[in-house]
């Protein structure tokens, strides 16, 4: 039970914390939706998608990009729930989280979880206003999709825990977010099938295809249309677990004494 009290504590921050940010959460909704609404006008006559796996029919570019924003908003709400990692650190309340007798690997565990719990509600919501959009999924395929949801949200969530680990400041952890989140998102398969980038550019589809987030969106794509995608899960799997155990190695308290003496945590 002590356990269980101590995660509702973190996820109960958690939301506390998205609540009082209510830009926080318009943003996450504005930028996916302007992505939706405008940029998809141009790019649908230039790429021509009309039969792409896993759908077999002919699709929209708006269907085609959808679990891309998704992926998008998971990816900000990662790195945005790290960002408050670094606040905590430097006001002193990550330390007070980090010196409970609660072993740090479920700590950290409890707080990916629970930005990943956040950022649902907005992918749902997304979802919910993109069906006006005509974007609009196979009923059974929003809630197949949940479980994959969790998984690649907690994928994106540890990667921003990594950077976090590492960064001791908030002003430089704001300017790494950009750094990290619009290469991964571009130099992915969330705008445009590999097969264009291929037809492009051999290296950039190699660069393409070894980005996690690439397969996390492919997931996504797949479960969506109740189909299956052993590749893609396996690499947000793999992605996840090493993600994850750099991010319990980078918070350990022998990393955390050096920066203390510099005036961070």
């Amino acid at each position: 039970m002590s356990w269980w009290r101590c995660f509702q504590g973190i996820l109960g921050r958690e939301f506390l914390r998205f609540l009082n940010q209510r830009s926080r959460f318009f943003s996450a909704l504005v930028r996916p939706l302007v992505w939706l609404a405008v940029f998809a006008a141009g790019f649908r006559s230039a790429l021509g998608i009309s039969i792409i796996p896993p759908y077999e029919t002919y699709i929209t570019y708006e269907v085609y990009i959808a679990p891309g924003l998704v992926g998008m908003i998971q990816l900000f709400n990662g790195m945005q729930s790290s960002l408050s990692m670094v606040y905590d650190r430097e006001m002193g309340s990550m330390k007070t989280l980090m010196v409970s007798p609660f072993p740090r690997w479920f700590l950290l565990t409890s707080k990916l979880l629970a930005g990943t719990i956040v950022s649902l509600f907005q992918v749902y919501v997304f979802l919910g206003i993109a069906w006006f959009f005509e974007v609009q999924l196979p009923p059974e395929g929003y809630l197949a999709v949940l479980p994959m949801l969790v998984l690649s949200g907690l994928m994106l969530g540890a990667l921003g825990l990594v950077l976090s680990s590492w960064i001791e400041q908030l002003e430089n952890f704001a300017g790494v977010m950009n750094f990290v989140i619009f290469p991964m998102f571009f130099l992915s398969s969330a705008l445009y099938p590999l097969w264009r980038m291929r037809e492009s550019s051999e290296w950039l589809y190699w660069v393409c295809a070894f980005n996690p987030f690439t397969h996390a969106v492919e997931a996504i794509r797949h479960v969506l249309y109740l189909k299956w995608s052993p590749e893609a899960f396996a690499w947000v799997l793999g992605s996840t677990l090493l993600l994850l155990l750099a991010a319990i190695w980078g918070y350990s308290p022998k990393r955390g004494l050096l920066p203390a003496k510099r005036g961070g945590w």
